[in-house]
């Protein structure tokens, strides 16, 4: 028997339903590009028989444990050398949270930290992504079924106004009525010059469902943790540089047909080395410190400024961001945390992706990987 579901005010971002799931699943099954995929992550199982699972499952929690879990473990194994994590074992497996972590990668981020959050057999996140990356039909049920929500782009002020109060609210439902986690990138778009900040404009939106609530009392009820995920190379590095060049230039960055597509796929599979992700704590003692700020834009830069604190102080430094820093300062203030072999592999990575004859270009691929040894102190 079909479950007959209501409409609501955000069907227009939210991901499928439970009740929807199966029914997705046998849209996409002949797509060529889920083969191309399932042939990926079970090489040693026959068309048919991964056919037949996919059209069995019945919820997102089965897609992601049996599907997503996999294809994310043969990531690892083929594009690093293995994943490490912190911080997660204090966080209560019955409680929502909203994760607000860095963002280096446009998929590996949230996937990578619900991977963590599924052994750690915590609740796992409906995730923000932006609908710009969901241009192919594939990607956009897929998105959905893995329990993804839509942040609309290319909007005029009104338009934006009002999704993101949607958005808000879509948020404050998900914890407090749902109980279930969400993540949230501390930006809009990647960070590409390694310099990890949190846009005011995420915490204005999320403040958006407070209504006439107190702010330091809705924050609090999000029970907000910042994540620190760090790559030992970033996989798509190389690929940060031309926006990066234009920015430095104050030139208008117009990205190619499938750039986006292109970069989500090198995120996949390009080399990353070691990755680390760190859960920060709860805020709400910090939130409560922050009382005496009246002025509500202040306070939003000082909570801003309190899940910058966690980001960074809990970002693992890797050989690469020593060796980087060392070579652009002409130092070697750093050379205890790298030996030899680590710094001619850094240099073989970057001179074979970046071209040297742009002095520029060898800069900033150089701070990408330095900022956040400045960052840390």
């Amino acid at each position: 028997m079909s479950i007959e579901i209501q409409p609501t005010k955000f069907d227009a971002i939210r991901p499928f339903y439970d009740s929807e799931v199966n029914q997705a699943l046998r849209s996409i099954v002949n797509d060529p590009m889920l083969k191309e995929i399932m042939r990926y992550a079970f090489p040693n199982v026959e068309a048919a028989m991964w056919r037949k699972q996919l059209e069995s499952i019945e919820s997102t929690h089965e897609f992601q444990g049996q599907i997503v879990a996999k294809i994310l473990e043969r990531v690892l194994v083929d594009s690093s050398e293995g994943l490490t994590t912190s911080g997660f074992e204090a966080l209560d497996p019955e409680k929502a949270y909203l994760f607000i972590s860095n963002h280096r990668d446009i998929i590996l981020d949230t996937s990578l930290i619900n991977l963590t959050l599924f052994r750690h057999k915590l609740i796992l996140t409906a995730s923000a992504i932006g609908d710009n990356l969901l241009k192919k039909p594939l990607l956009y049920t897929l998105s959905r079924i893995n329990r993804n929500f839509l942040v609309q782009r290319g909007l005029s002020p009104r338009e934006l106004l009002q999704s993101s109060k949607l958005m808000s609210e879509y948020i404050a439902t998900l914890i407090k009525n749902d109980n279930r986690s969400v993540w949230l990138a501390q930006r809009e778009g990647r960070t590409k010059d390694g310099n990890d900040a949190t846009h005011t404009g995420i915490l204005k939106m999320l403040s958006m469902a407070a209504e006439k609530e107190d702010l330091i009392a809705y924050f609090k009820l999000l029970n907000i943790v910042p994540v620190s995920i760090s790559y030992e190379y970033d996989p798509t590095d190389a690929l940060k540089i031309p926006e990066l060049l234009a920015n430095a230039t104050n030139e208008k960055y117009i990205k190619s047909e499938n750039e986006d597509f292109n970069t989500l796929l090198k995120g996949i599979t390009g080399q990353k080395k070691h990755i680390h992700i760190h859960a920060g704590t709860l805020i709400n003692a910090d939130l409560d410190a922050l009382s005496d700020i009246t002025n509500a834009n202040q306070f939003i830069k000082a909570v801003a400024q309190v899940i910058d604190n966690q980001i960074v102080s809990n970002y693992k430094l890797w050989a690469t961001n020593y060796v980087a820093y060392d070579i652009l300062n002409a130092s070697d203030k750093y050379a205890a945390h790298y030996d030899f072999k680590e710094k001619e592999a850094f240099l073989h990575r970057m001179t074979t992706r970046i071209d040297g004859e742009k002095p520029d270009a060898v800069e900033h691929f150089l701070a990408m990987y330095a900022n956040p040894v400045v960052n840390k102190g």
